[in-house]
């Protein structure tokens, strides 16, 4: 058995003063593995905001510039969040909620055509746009380029 001794002793984590927790099962019993990239990167954002009851009121907009991920990223991932009964949402407060018995696993329906692709699929979206506007257009909600440190506003 490995000996669980602080490697750094002199800088052990303390609670001292609000913090944000994430249950053990979450790992465990496999709800970190059922998720996306991000589905993580949200649901972690969310349980960090969350005040003890979980809730939190951040604007899709800061959420997207803080992430630096698109409106239709986060759209897809709050979605699938709340399928999978990990948080509830009513247009304005988010609630981390208590972690069901085991993860929700939703079925795929892969998109089959380029009508559904280009209908359906963020990426394909996506692309669709750069084509259309080129691939520097602005961010109309602001903040950052997406993968780059331009910011959109002075660009």
């Amino acid at each position: 058995m490995i000996e669980k001794k602080p490697l750094c002793p002199n800088r052990v984590r303390k609670i001292t003063s609000s913090f944000a927790f994430i249950e053990h099962r979450f790992l465990r019993d496999g709800f970190f593995s059922s998720l996306c990239h991000h589905e993580l990167l949200l649901y972690i954002f969310l349980v960090m905001a969350g005040d003890r009851k979980g809730l939190s009121y951040y604007s899709f907009d800061k959420i997207c510039i803080l992430l630096g991920i698109y409106v239709d990223e986060y759209i897809v991932a709050r979605d699938m969040l709340i399928e999978k009964d990990l948080i509830a949402f009513d247009g304005r407060l988010f609630q981390v909620l208590s972690l069901p018995e085991k993860p929700i696993i939703l079925p795929e329906n892969p998109v089959k055509t380029r009508e559904e692709m280009e209908e359906y699929d963020p990426a394909t979206i996506h692309q669709l746009i750069d084509r259309r506007f080129g691939k520097n257009h602005k961010n109309i909600y602001g903040g950052k380029k997406h993968g780059t440190g331009e910011d959109t506003l002075s660009a």
